[in-house]
């Protein structure tokens, strides 16, 4: 679980609560709920194909239990995988599928296993690489969107509040009803886009654009590896996509 995300969402909820005092009934009301709510979720299934809207709790999980792995523990597979296919033959490397659970390394290795040419794996897993990053911005901008129009339903709110208390001036039991849904609604899509749909669709762009560089990572070893490079050459390319206090030798 992504602790950070848990921290911001809660500490953000509780401070917030916190500032509102004794008056946090105030805040609470249906009708406004139902218009913000409704209106960002209708609007969302006209923008975006269904299935991708039903897809949406997949999607909010990734920004919370997505797993990563460390680009240090991929060099060092990679590094071990190289050091054996120059003692071993690349051979050794046909049952590499039950020391990794990386599916991508896994269908990479089985390429260069099967004498793929260079060029041909280069191009099924870019494409994969591809595809993937599709996938991943897909998510990202759903949430994006649903960041943009509940604001947009919030002003509507605002506006419908404000026709409702034109429309009930001489009853002036209306008028409160009528001023909640006109300034709560506001308050509402803005929280709702500002603190969950931008922030969420932030955080899965920045773990596409991590997960996206070790697949491009993998690739550069899997060619390096099918090339026959010494391990030393293959950690020295990998280790190019690191920050330099986060590099180290592996080969002595």
């Amino acid at each position: 679980m992504d602790i950070g995300s848990v921290i911001g969402l809660v500490l953000a909820l509780v401070l917030m609560i916190a500032g509102m005092g004794s008056f946090v009934t105030a805040f609470v009301d249906f009708p406004s709920l139902l218009i913000v709510v409704g209106g960002t979720l209708g609007a969302t299934m006209v923008f975006f194909p269904l299935e991708t809207l039903l897809g949406l709790g997949g999607i909010v999980k990734q920004v919370f239990f997505a797993k990563s792995q460390q680009p240090t523990n991929l060099i060092a597979t990679l590094v071990d995988f190289a050091g054996r296919a120059r003692r071993e033959g690349i051979l050794s490397l046909q049952n590499v599928a039950n020391e990794s659970d990386n599916e991508f390394l896994v269908k990479g290795i089985g390429l260069v296993v099967d004498g793929v040419e260079e060029q041909i794996i280069e191009t099924i897993l870019s494409n994969e690489i591809d595809f993937i990053e599709d996938r991943h911005k897909n998510g990202a901008d759903v949430l994006a969107g649903m960041g943009a129009l509940a604001p947009a339903f919030g002003m509507i709110g605002t506006l419908i509040g404000l026709v409702i208390m034109l429309q009930n001036l001489s009853d002036t039991a209306a008028i409160g009803p009528a001023m909640a849904i006109a300034l709560i609604t506001t308050f509402y899509g803005a929280v709702m886009a500002n603190l969950i749909f931008i922030p969420f669709s932030g955080k899965l762009k920045v773990r596409s654009a991590s997960e996206v560089m070790l697949y491009r990572m993998a690739l550069e070893g899997i060619l390096a590896i099918g090339a026959g490079n010494n391990p030393r050459v293959v950690e020295q390319k990998l280790n190019s996509y690191l920050a330099p206090k986060l590099r180290g030798s592996l080969t002595g």
